[in-house]
C-alpha cells in the first residue's frame, strides 16, 4: 500500500477482507473504523475502532444490522477478548451543534486516538465504513486512511468496529432508559419508532434528545393540531 497523507476514497469492487490479506501477509495490521446512531432522535453517537489480530477473521464477524442480539454478544465478547480496540463517543449537543456528518467525524477520530494512543503496532492502514476521515492535524497523520460503502460486509476489521459500537450504544441507551422513563428508549435505543415519536409529542423532548433532529417532527405535530382545531 502506498503511504498518503490524506483519506482516499476507494472506488470499484473491493474483494472481502483485501486490506486485512495484504497487511498480513506483511506481517502489518489494519483497523477498521465504524458508527451507530447517526439516525437516532436521541442519545450519543458511539464510533469505535477495532485492530484485528493478524490472520483472524471469523465468520462472526458480520455488519452489526443483519445480526440478532445474541450473534451481536458473542461477536462483542471475541473481539473485546481478542482484539486492540478503542470507542469515541460524543453526547446529543456535540450533534447539535456541528451537524451528524461533521460529529462523526469528530468522534471516529477520538476513537481513533483512543485505540492508537495505547497499541503496541500501529496499523498499516485504516480502513473506514464511508466517511471520508481526515487525520491531518493527529500524530497519526502518516497512516493512510481508505474509506469505501457497504464497508461491513467488505472488511471484517470495519464490521468488528460496527458490532462493538452497537453493543455499547445499546447498553448506554438501556442505562439511560431508567433516567428518562416513558420514551421506551430500552428497546427502541432512540431510533424514530412510532412509539418514541408519539411520546415526543406527549411528554415533549428529554435533556438528551437531538433538537435539531427534532424541528420536523414537532412542527409537523403542530401542524396536525392546527388542522385538527379548524375542524371544530
Amino acid at each position: 500500500m502506498i503511504k498518503l497523507s490524506r483519506f482516499t476514497n476507494v472506488e470499484g469492487s473491493i474483494l472481502k477482507n483485501s486490506f486485512e490479506k495484504a497487511a498480513w501477509a506483511r506481517s502489518a495490521l489494519i483497523c477498521g473504523i465504524d458508527e451507530v446512531g447517526r439516525g437516532c432522535l436521541a442519545g450519543p453517537l458511539v464510533t469505535a475502532a477495532v485492530i484485528l489480530p493478524q490472520g483472524k477473521a471469523p465468520r462472526i464477524l458480520k455488519d452489526s444490522k443483519v445480526m440478532s442480539l445474541e450473534e451481536r454478544l458473542e461477536a462483542n465478547q471475541w473481539i473485546t477478548k481478542n482484539c486492540l480496540y478503542g470507542y469515541g463517543i460524543v453526547n446529543h449537543r456535540v450533534i447539535d451543534t456541528h451537524n451528524i456528518w461533521h460529529a462523526t467525524l469528530i468522534a471516529m477520530k477520538k476513537a481513533v486516538i483512543n485505540l492508537l494512543s495505547t497499541a503496541p503496532q500501529l496499523p498499516e492502514a485504516i480502513v473506514v465504513d464511508a466517511m471520508p476521515l481526515n487525520l491531518a492535524d493527529t500524530p497519526y497523520a502518516s497512516i493512510p486512511v481508505y474509506y469505501f460503502p457497504f464497508g461491513e460486509s467488505r472488511s471484517s476489521s470495519i464490521a468488528a468496529a460496527s458490532i462493538i459500537a452497537k453493543v455499547k450504544r445499546d447498553e448506554l441507551m438501556g442505562k439511560l432508559d431508567s433516567y428518562f422513563p416513558g420514551y421506551e428508549w430500552k428497546s427502541n435505543k432512540g431510533y424514530r419508532t412510532p412509539v418514541h415519536k408519539k411520546m415526543v409529542h406527549e411528554l415533549s423532548h428529554s435533556i438528551i434528545h437531538r433538537k435539531s433532529y427534532l424541528n420536523n417532527l414537532i412542527d409537523s405535530h403542530l401542524d396536525e393540531r392546527d388542522d385538527q382545531q379548524t375542524i371544530f
